[in-house]
């Protein structure tokens, strides 16, 4: 099913259900190799982690005789083998594994076992890269994984290493990897790079003094450092110099703003804040205005450039080159400017890119008129045990209402609005009348089951009684809500007509567009929010530089001796307020006692 979604047709697809281990699986099916294992150009594979197998005999099968065979109590490594023997000498090799198979087992001591198997996928230069995954990323699982990529034949003798466990955002009770992380790693395994608390490659020769051990933190650490405590400024006060060049990156990138922010006092290694304004510090910058020109000028054109690619080449946009070609002209602009990370700007593009193409496809398929039709829309609903699909009123088959309302209709729509802010401020005028009514009048007046809801019946008679069957006060406030109550049912039915009007409205304005107005539509889908986000990218780069400032700010705002003399005025003003009391022999000689305490 995973396959057909992805456009491979089921006649190229071969499915078996049995134990491939027990039983070696795929085989050729016809000519004279019939029988014969199958060689395949690649193998994606996420197994059963450390599965319960039947090794008997393992040590003469094909598979596992030139490597080891994998212990009974975890199968790992012996469906680790299992693909590989079924690559070509040119494919490659995915598998999802636990990360026990980095370390498990004893290369000296043990004569089979998974660190006799580690150790000779190393030395026959089959392992090519190990990437850490963040944990909790699997349904069903939260123990971290990773994925390990083979080939059989492989130019360089090197592993790369990553570990891409900090890139990540949580999606309900699961972790999951953005499009920015997964790219990430591809291009670093693509130019095998090494980045700092990221990614490595490491030399044999290291991996065998490490006795084969393959556990990523030996190799790269991305842990977080330890917060220091600087001991001088806990009890003297100011921001230790050693903690402000920790922000060096901000500092190469910003030369002159680590002097606008922090007064440095000549031979003393700590520093105070020149303006409690971080803000507009950072923000009135030389260096940082010259950072948001020189962003600007790198992106000025690139709307137009994604309008022109996307909208007004439509036709021949091509999903399977547009996106990557776009990447690298974003990649590019950001060559020049320092501290924005590329990966994030991409992920701008990422996010929106699905929506983009699926309007393309739709267009590409039945014309730009499409963008002109209003269709039914349906939603989901619960009918006894099933779940049915029932009609919900109309929407744009490529143009959200909410998007030509705004620029359109933005009179209307604010006129809508007006008036329902009209009603949250009757129901929050309700809300303190009900909190108004005395301890008699809320029992009367209010809900029986339910004090916080109003008893319409009782309140609408009450309001309409005459003579002295309710208190004039009461009546009063009981004629109000009632006033209150017809003002709101009135303001809901003109909200309720002016929103079937704007919809027709937009209806009408949806499918008479002028060629203009499509692509500018299209335009404020589509690149707006791509060029927004981008956009976003530096702004999100200086508020964490300006939280950063701010928490060295506090840390040291307040030294252990400030606090001491704080402490020390006080008792003196206490101690003098006492000196003034009066009182019987024995109450003067317990105040002195105290007064001598908060001298001492």
């Amino acid at each position: 099913m995973n396959l057909v979604m992805r456009g491979i047709t089921p006649g190229n697809i071969v499915t078996r259900c049995a134990d491939s281990l027990d039983e070696d699986w795929p085989k050729q099916t016809s000519g004279s190799d019939t029988g014969k294992p199958l060689y395949v150009d690649a193998v994606v594979s996420n197994p059963p982690y450390s599965l319960h197998w039947d090794p008997t005999d393992g040590e003469y099968d094909a598979r596992f005789k030139n490597y080891g065979v994998a212990p009974r109590s975890k199968a790992d490594y012996a469906f680790l083998l299992h693909e590989l023997h079924h690559l070509k000498p040119d494919g490659i090799l995915t598998i999802v594994l636990p990360h026990g198979v980095l370390f498990r087992g004893d290369t000296e001591k043990d004569s089979e076992g998974e660190g006799k198997i580690r150790k000779n996928l190393i030395e026959k230069n089959h392992i090519d890269t190990i990437i850490g995954l963040p944990a909790n990323i699997f349904f069903g699982t939260g123990i971290p994984t990773l994925i390990m990529v083979l080939k059989q034949h492989r130019d360089n003798d090197d592993i790369l290493i990553i570990d891409a466990s900090k890139g990540f955002v949580k999606d309900g009770k699961n972790n999951r990897l953005r499009a920015c992380d997964i790219k990430r790693i591809a291009d670093t395994i693509r130019d095998r790079a090494t980045i700092p608390g990221f990614s490595r490659t490491v030399e044999r020769d290291e991996i065998r003094r490490n006795g084969y051990n393959l556990n990523i933190p030996r190799y790269v650490d991305s842990s977080e450092a330890a917060e220091p405590y600087d001991i001088y400024a806990t009890m003297f006060g100011g921001i230790p110099e050693s903690e402000i060049n920790q922000l060096q990156t901000y500092w190469d990138a910003l030369p002159s703003l680590r002097a606008d922010l922090f007064q440095s006092e000549p031979g003393h290694p700590y520093a105070g804040i020149k303006s409690d304004d971080i803000t507009a510090t950072i923000e009135q910058n030389t260096d940082a205005c010259n950072l948001k020109r020189d962003f600007a000028d790198a992106f000025s054109d690139f709307a137009g450039v994604l309008h022109h690619r996307l909208i007004t080449n439509i036709n021949s946009v091509q999903e399977s080159t547009e996106q990557e070609e776009i990447t690298t002209d974003i990649f590019r602009r950001l060559q020049q400017v320092p501290l924005v990370d590329k990966y994030m700007a991409y992920q701008s593009l990422s996010d929106n890119w699905e929506t983009i193409m699926s309007d393309i496809e739709t267009i590409q398929t039945e014309g730009i008129e499409a963008v002109r039709v209003v269709k039914q829309a349906y939603k989901i609903v619960k009918s006894g045990n099933e779940e049915v699909e029932v009609p919900d009123g109309l929407k744009g088959r490529i143009l959200p209402f909410g998007l030509v309302q705004h620029i359109k209709f933005r009179a209307e729509l604010d006129a809508i609005s007006n008036k329902q802010a009209r009603v949250e401020e009757i129901i929050s005028s309700l809300d303190e009348l009900r909190d108004s009514l005395t301890e008699e009048e809320a029992e009367k007046y209010l809900d029986e089951n339910d004090n916080t809801k109003f008893n319409k019946k009782a309140i609408t008679a009450g309001a309409k009684a005459k003579g002295d069957d309710v208190e004039p006060e009461t009546q009063a406030k009981l004629k109000e809500i009632v006033g209150l109550w017809d003002k709101q049912t009135k303001l809901n039915k003109e909200i309720k007509a002016d929103k079937i009007t704007l919809e027709q409205l937009t209806i009408e304005a949806i499918e008479n567009l002028s060629d203009e107005e499509v692509e500018l539509f299209l335009h404020k889908k589509w690149i707006d929010p791509v060029c927004e986000g981008i956009n976003g990218t530096l702004s999100g780069v200086l508020t964490t530089l300006e939280k950063r400032v701010v928490v060295l700010k506090a840390k040291y705002a307040v030294s252990y001796n400030e606090i001491n003399r704080n402490i020390a005025d006080a008792q003196n003003e206490l101690s003098e307020l006492i000196a003034q009391l009066t009182g019987d022999e024995f109450a003067i000689k317990g105040l002195q006692e105290f007064q001598n305490y908060l001298k001492d």
